[in-house]
């Protein structure tokens, strides 16, 4: 069997989908080392600013119910600044790799960083919904360069020979952070203010800046010419705004004329798309990949289960806080059950795909994965705290399987030319999937609200909501099948794996 190109370790690797390895520009660039800085100390500083990330994320949905109340809103209704957050990643990630080759990583991580700091004490200053919705946009404008540029400063700065241990280490933010942020989202929520989660990626923000600036290398590519598809970035992104915020308000009779004119605005700009990016020779989006059997499959079936992955953080301390009762510290210790079953399976998933192939164990981790986040339909008040905590962490371990299948599978027949577009493409539907994730779940929580009436009838609508996002999961089993059993079996050794 021919040997994998370096970029084809590194898929086979896998990640979750917080996992810097999946997001944003080529693993193929190569190192160019410019300073004899350490890997490692370069490696803890980019984490550095991607720990703050992740554990924002996870914090703030254990902060919904309290953010809610102070803002005078019903809970759902949040649901819009967390996907102006991730639709703000869908649409600038494309545009990250030109904006390193164009000034510099070093100099747009530290501008990334700064700007998700300002975003962070804008959220914190909110005071209504729609301010908070444009802080957390600008948040996620810095997110979008900080993961996928501070992660081509380490690609850049390294020697090959050091590059999986190097982007190892780069992983661990990825899996502390989803641990750490629920309980410590909690905490604060619950002994302080909800305010205090935004304050809380300061100290690492200015570390983070401080610590570039001193500790990493400039590290440019003097000889590329960097071509950037600049109509095709305002198409597609706004194309993915309007659909994701018309889609988002649909289920609220106030602004139905407005969801009319983005979800019809929003179409008419994605044929616009379409028809751009099959005449340019360099899409920002490149649909051609889709032609590709494996990445169209990772694509489709990945989509499918991230819209689950995408609502379950958002039903989950919603339906504990408000459904239950349950204090927020409470609610974020029965939530990071899911972040730890996917750090146990992260060791061992490349080794059972080596093994088994990756039709069959994504076939198991679908079926288990989606019938455990089916059975959060069930979860009651009276229900023992362990038996829900082993029912999210047993979920979780199984959709991290499939993301680490999901991401391997993507780039194992692309070609080493095509590698930096489908990582820019794959990246946007992630981050695309997760946003429409939480406006199903918004969705399918206000359409169930009406049935709501005494006694326990006041879950309903989490227990609607769970079985239909659950449900979509399942269908993803209509794109798995489609695989060869042998697709990705003893794909390589295990001293090529992360």
């Amino acid at each position: 069997m021919t040997r994998p190109t370096p970029s084809k370790r590194l898929a086979e690797a896998g990640a979750d989908d917080g996992d810097a390895l999946s997001l944003g520009a080529s693993p193929i660039d190569a190192p160019s080392p410019a300073a004899p800085r350490g890997y490692r100390t370069i490696a803890l500083v980019v984490a550095c600013a991607l720990f703050m990330q992740q554990l924002d994320a996870t914090v703030l949905t254990i902060a919904l119910p309290a953010m809610a109340r102070d803002l005078g809103v019903a809970p759902s209704q949040l649901s819009l600044a967390l996907t102006s957050y991730l639709v703000a990643l869908a649409m600038f990630i494309p545009a990250s790799s030109y904006l390193a080759d164009r000034w510099g990583p070093r100099t747009v991580f530290c501008t990334a960083i700064a700007t998700f700091l300002l975003g962070s004490i804008a959220c914190a200053q909110a005071w209504n919904v729609a301010s908070l919705v444009v802080a957390r946009f600008l948040q996620g404008t810095g997110g979008a360069m900080m993961m996928p540029v501070g992660r081509l400063v380490l690609l850049r700065s390294v020697s090959r020979h050091d590059l999986v241990a190097a982007l190892s280490w780069l992983v661990m933010p990825a899996l502390v952070g989803p641990i750490l942020g629920p309980p410590i989202g909690g905490f604060i929520v619950t002994y302080f203010s909800w305010h205090w989660i935004f304050y809380l990626n300061v100290p690492f923000g200015v570390a983070g800046v401080v610590l570039a600036l001193i500790l990493i290398p400039d590290v440019r590519e003097e000889d590329r010419q960097a071509v950037f598809d600049w109509s095709g970035f305002a198409l597609a992104g706004t194309a993915l705004a309007t659909l994701v915020f018309g889609f988002e308000l649909a289920t609220r009779p106030a602004t139905v004329r407005v969801t009319v004119a983005l979800i019809g605005a929003g179409t008419v700009l994605t044929f616009l798309y379409l028809r751009h990016a099959q005449r340019t020779p360099h899409p920002i989006l490149d649909i051609r990949l889709l032609k590709v059997p494996s990445f169209r499959i990772s694509v489709v079936a990945g989509s499918l289960t991230r819209i689950t992955q995408g609502a379950q953080p958002f039903l989950l301390p919603l339906m504990f806080q408000l459904g239950f009762g349950m204090s927020a510290a409470k609610a974020g210790t029965i939530t990071l059950a899911s972040a730890l079953g996917a750090l146990i399976v992260k060791p061992i998933a490349p080794g059972l795909i080596r093994r088994f192939g990756y039709r069959d164990p994504l076939l198991v981790a679908v079926v288990v994965a989606s019938l455990g986040y089916a059975s959060c339909a069930a979860f009651r008040p009276d229900w023992p705290v362990s038996a829900m905590f082993a029912i999210l962490m047993i979920s979780g371990l199984f959709m991290s399987l499939l993301f680490t299948g999901y991401n391997a599978l993507a780039f194992i027949d692309i070609e080493r030319s095509r590698m930096n577009a489908a990582t820019s493409f794959y990246a946007t539907f992630q981050q695309l999937s997760l946003s429409v994730g939480i406006c199903l779940a918004a969705v399918l929580l206000r359409v169930a609200e009406p049935t709501s009436g005494v006694h326990e009838s006041h879950l309903t609508p989490y227990t609607f909501a769970f079985l239909g996002v659950a449900g979509l999961s399942f269908t993803a089993i209509a794109s798995i099948v489609r695989l060869s059993r042998g697709v990705g079996r003893q794909s390589s050794s295990s001293s090529e794996m992360i």
